[in-house]
C-alpha cells in the first residue's frame, strides 16, 4: 500500500522552507499532495490562479508530487485522496503548539490520519509566508526566501 501524505497550507507564498519539507518528505512517503487550502480567516496576498502553476512547475521532475486546490476540511480532503498522513513543518515551539492542536482535531475527525512533523532545516527556520508577504509589500527583495519560479 502506498504511503500518501498531504502537505496542507495556504502557501501564500510557497517558500523555500515549504519546498524543503516536501523534498525531505519524499524520502518518507511514496506520494505527497501539496494541498493549497482556502483559509476563511485569511485574505490571499498572491493570486492563487497565478501561483498554482508556479508551484506545480517546482515539481515537474517529481511525478510523486502533485499540487491541488481544496476547500474543505483537511481531514476530509485526505480521506478522499486516500492519504493516511499529514506532513507538517515545525520551525519552533510556537509552531508546535499550533500544529499539535490541529493534529489532535484531525485525528478525532479521521482516526486513520497521522500527522508527521519534520523539524525545519536551520537555514529556513526564520522564513515564514507572513514575513515574505510583508517584505514584498514594501518592495524588498524576497528572492532568497522563495523558489525561483515563485
Amino acid at each position: 500500500m502506498k504511503k500518501i501524505a498531504v502537505f496542507p497550507g495556504s502557501f501564500d507564498p510557497f517558500t523555500n522552507g515549504h519546498y524543503d519539507i516536501v523534498s525531505r518528505g519524499l524520502s518518507i512517503f511514496d506520494e505527497i499532495i501539496v494541498a493549497i487550502g482556502h483559509n476563511s480567516d485569511k485574505k490571499r496576498y498572491f493570486d492563487i490562479q497565478a501561483t498554482l502553476p508556479k508551484i506545480k512547475s517546482l515539481f515537474f521532475d517529481k511525478p510523486q508530487v502533485s499540487v491541488q486546490l481544496y476547500n474543505e476540511l483537511t481531514s476530509e480532503f485526505a480521506r478522499k485522496n486516500e492519504a493516511k498522513y499529514l506532513l507538517r513543518g515545525l520551525r519552533n515551539t510556537t509552531d508546535f503548539e499550533y500544529e499539535n492542536a490541529i493534529a489532535q482535531v484531525n485525528k478525532q475527525l479521521n482516526p486513520n490520519l497521522e500527522t508527521v512533523f519534520l523539524i525545519t532545516t536551520p537555514q529556513f527556520a526564520t522564513i515564514s509566508s507572513s514575513i515574505v508577504r510583508e517584505l514584498h509589500k514594501f518592495g524588498a527583495d524576497v528572492s532568497s526566501y522563495v523558489p525561483n519560479t515563485i
